[in-house]
């Protein structure tokens, strides 16, 4: 079934791409160039993104998206700075998220969308967060959610990523870039086992996570990989019904948002 239904909603533009070469980048950015209620929702996590960072975050460093892909946030927020494991247009720095070539306190915020749960291994980018990061700095994570809608659709959806809450270790055998990802990573590290994030990085702490409730837009609108299910028009209609389901997000929100913020003596 889980089969049939992928074939039925799969985007026709990326058949035949491989999710790991460049060149997905650019089909990413033409089907979001015709996908308005999908603009309208990527739009939402940016500013989701930027009043994290505002309502939390101190200092004057530099501002970091990584995993950037077809990130459109630069249109929205010039001052970030665009990178990625791969080179493509409209990335600005080739950048290794698990060994950052950002000088040592220079980094006030890292935004990063979609992009842990393709870390082989985040200790590594935790490591790099307690060292590039400025004190009172931070990174801003979205990431897929664990709650029971969540967890049914990713297990299902895709082809090249899994979704193991169970996986013991850390560290996921990736394939590629993209292909082999555990989207289930950032509960794995950041809810499962938090106690022992905060053992081994002292000065990292979670100052915010919560489920984003863009359940419906996000399924409807068919991301980037799936055929669009509803017109660009209804996004305010969507909207009003997330906001009365919102008692329900935690079953129903199929990403959450994530806060670490760098201590300011480097200890709680």
């Amino acid at each position: 079934m889980g089969a049939l239904i992928r074939r039925l909603l799969a985007e026709p533009r990326l058949a035949g791409v491989d999710v790991d070469r460049p060149d997905l980048v650019d089909v990413h950015r033409r089907i979001l160039a015709t996908k308005p209620l999908t603009r309208a929702v990527f739009s939402e996590l940016y500013q989701a993104c930027r009043a994290a960072d505002e309502r939390h975050l101190t200092g004057s460093g530099v501002r970091v998206e990584i995993g950037a892909g077809s990130s459109f946030l630069k249109t929205l927020y010039a001052d970030v700075l665009t990178t990625d494991i791969k080179d493509a247009p409209g990335i600005e720095r080739v950048v290794d998220a698990m060994a950052m070539p950002f000088a040592d306190g220079s980094v006030r915020a890292i935004y990063g969308i979609h992009t842990f749960h393709h870390l082989p291994d985040p200790a590594a980018f935790l490591t790099e967060l307690g060292r590039v990061l400025q004190p009172g700095g931070g990174c801003i994570l979205i990431e897929p959610y664990y709650g029971p809608l969540a967890s049914f659709m990713f297990r299902r959806i895709f082809t090249t990523e899994g979704f193991d809450p169970h996986q013991r270790s850390w560290q996921t055998p990736t394939s590629g870039p993209m292909a082999g990802a555990n989207q289930a990573l950032s509960y794995i590290v950041l809810v499962r086992d938090m106690d022992e994030v905060t053992r081994r990085f002292p000065n990292l702490e979670i100052v915010e996570r919560r489920p984003l409730r863009n359940w419906l837009r996000y399924i409807l609108s068919g991301g980037v990989n799936f055929r669009t299910l509803a017109p660009g028009w209804s996004d305010p209609i969507l909207r009003a019904v997330e906001a009365a389901l919102s008692p329900l997000a935690h079953w129903l929100a199929i990403h959450h948002l994530i806060v670490l913020r760098k201590t300011r003596t480097g200890a709680r």
